[in-house]
């Protein structure tokens, strides 16, 4: 083997290892911890690091996954996060969980993480579960209690009880704060408000069922 062919060969696993870390979901930590100081009035890519001196163990605990969300939404489904924004001390880790319930006949629906991929281990229940990738193809599964499925970061996903009990799973994230953007509520209820021309040629509907979509999907007034 050449010189230069060696060179290659010993180079191409430096080449991936670097091309892995360019995309990854979240920076790499710089020190064993950096929980979140909330109240530091300081915009960073993440939250700034409270003083070590005053972490504690309740920095690093959360138990709001632990009873079924509470659904009183016409879709069925509630999502409980275990992001940064509750455990503060996911910052700076990549990492976070969310517990998804549904209602027999409920619905996650489509919708995309920007910033991870999910996986998802089914609690109770059977669940249709699908995404679309950028080539248009729909890749879906029914899968049961102890089933794992994963959707890959940033493609429209769902997941449908077609049940006639409830369901539940537990979502894991590479993400500390992976963001959703639920697809019809990100067209139609945002502020300021998509123009009704756009809406209607993209889905070539008139203004009067523009207008029905956005009444039904408009958050609830308390």
């Amino acid at each position: 083997m050449s010189f230069i062919a060696a060179a290659k060969v010993f180079a191409c696993p430096f080449v991936f290892v670097a091309l892995f870390s360019l995309v990854a979901s979240d920076p790499d930590l710089l020190q064993d911890l950096c929980v979140a100081n909330k109240a530091a009035g300081i915009k960073v890519n993440g939250f700034p690091c409270k003083d070590e001196a005053n972490v504690t163990e309740a920095d690093f605990f959360y138990s709001g996954l632990a009873n079924p969300g509470v659904i009183n939404n016409s879709v069925g489904s509630v999502a409980t996060v275990a992001n940064v924004e509750k455990i503060s001390g996911l910052n700076t880790l990549g990492v976070s969980l969310a517990r998804i319930d549904y209602a027999p006949g409920g619905l996650n629906p489509p919708h995309t993480h920007p910033r991870a991929t999910e996986i998802i281990f089914v609690l109770d229940g059977e669940l249709d579960v699908g995404f679309i990738t950028t080539s248009n193809k729909f890749i879906s599964k029914s899968v049961k209690k102890g089933d794992v499925f994963v959707f890959p970061r940033g493609l429209v996903h769902f997941q449908k009880n077609n049940g006639d009990k409830s369901a539940s799973v537990i979502a894991g994230f590479n993400s500390q704060l992976p963001g959703t953007q639920s697809i019809a509520a990100t067209l139609f209820t945002s502020t300021p408000a998509v123009p009704d021309n756009v809406l209607t040629k993209t889905f070539q509907i008139g203004t009067k069922e523009v207008d029905k979509i956005k009444n039904k999907l408009a958050p609830k007034k308390t």
